[in-house]
């Protein structure tokens, strides 16, 4: 059993255009305090946004934690739940069909930010009546508004 801090952490990115202008936002939850962090670029792809929230979040939580982060991007989740990620660092980056992987820099980047967590992604459907997951979803949005 761990005596680890639990980390609740929702998560979104957004795009105008894809590419375009990109935002990202993210929620974390712990112990009765919440902190909403974002942020953006002016030319990316939402999948950059979605996965850029995530390393922000991880960064962001200053001392190894259980981290629970809910996303309602299904490859990000899958890549973790279904051990995509480990097959395609195995292959040196590739696909099972061979094809490099897009994004490797962040996928990187979430590895390391994973490193001192215990992390557990779960999925949310996206733009429904998640409050939490419609909270992140407006951070993200007017967060990529900085860069329209």
């Amino acid at each position: 059993m761990s005596n680890k801090k639990t980390v609740i952490v929702f998560t979104d990115g957004a795009c105008s255009g894809n590419p375009g202008p990109g935002g990202w936002g993210a929620l974390l939850q712990w112990n009765g305090k919440e902190k909403e962090i974002t942020g953006g670029a002016p030319e990316t792809t939402n999948n950059r946004m979605e996965m850029r929230a995530i390393i922000e979040a991880l960064k962001a939580i200053n001392q190894p934690c259980r981290i629970k982060v809910h996303s309602d991007s299904a490859l990000i989740v899958n890549a973790f739940n279904k051990g995509w990620v480990n097959g395609w660092v195995k292959r040196g980056w590739k696909k099972s069909n061979k094809k490099p992987v897009k994004n490797r820099d962040l996928w990187e980047a979430m590895l390391n930010a994973m490193k001192p967590h215990d992390v557990q992604f779960i999925k949310v459907k996206g733009h429904s009546d998640n409050e939490r997951n419609n909270r992140v979803d407006r951070l993200a949005v007017e967060a990529s508004k900085k860069f329209q």
